[in-house]
């Protein structure tokens, strides 16, 4: 990973710190992902990390690229652009994996998603969350929280949940057909 990605990883993860000790409710970590930016909330971020090898999982679906062992905890690592169905791309150095820790029935749960870059943590109001537009026809639609506009561009603020690790729906992006 180059000095520079690593900087900007070190400089983002304090920001994480700094914001997770006033706790609001509506900041959003943003990544880039096949140009389009993504938001997850802030709380549910971990760290984020450059691109390290992983170990893969046989007969794992498609979006899981394998684990990883984040001290002692084994985490699956996920590529968002396989559940939505945008196309692949190369894990470089410039490919950063947000952990983050997924609300489940029983307890929550660490995983990875991989995305193309982190972009900013942005403080959305109520007033600036849209819901999202009617997507029922596509199970991706359920990780779609609502759109966030900030600066004459919108953000699409996602809800991840452990179903992006087993359901067989998202596998490789695919789309369900409207019934």
């Amino acid at each position: 990973m180059s000095d520079e990605t690593s900087s900007k990883l070190d400089e983002i993860n304090n920001e994480l710190t700094d914001v997770k000790s006033d706790e609001p409710s509506d900041q959003f970590l943003t990544f880039f992902m096949a140009g389009e930016e993504f938001g997850v909330d802030i709380l549910a971020v971990q760290e984020i990390r450059g691109w390290e090898p992983i170990t893969p999982i046989p007969n794992a679906p498609n979006q899981v690229l394998g684990f990883t062992n984040l001290r002692g905890t084994v985490a699956p690592i996920i590529d968002l652009r396989l559940c939505f169905g945008v196309e692949a791309a190369t894990y470089e150095d410039s490919t950063v994996v947000i952990i983050m820790l997924v609300e489940t029935e029983r307890e929550p749960k660490i995983m990875g998603v991989v995305v193309d870059a982190v972009s900013d943590v942005y403080n959305f109001s109520k007033s600036h969350i849209q819901p999202s537009p009617e997507l029922s026809q596509t199970k991706q639609a359920q990780y779609v929280k609502g759109l966030g506009s900030i600066d004459d561009k919108m953000v699409i603020l996602l809800e991840l949940t452990e179903q992006l690790i087993t359901d067989s729906d998202v596998l490789a992006g695919r789309q369900l057909q409207a019934s």
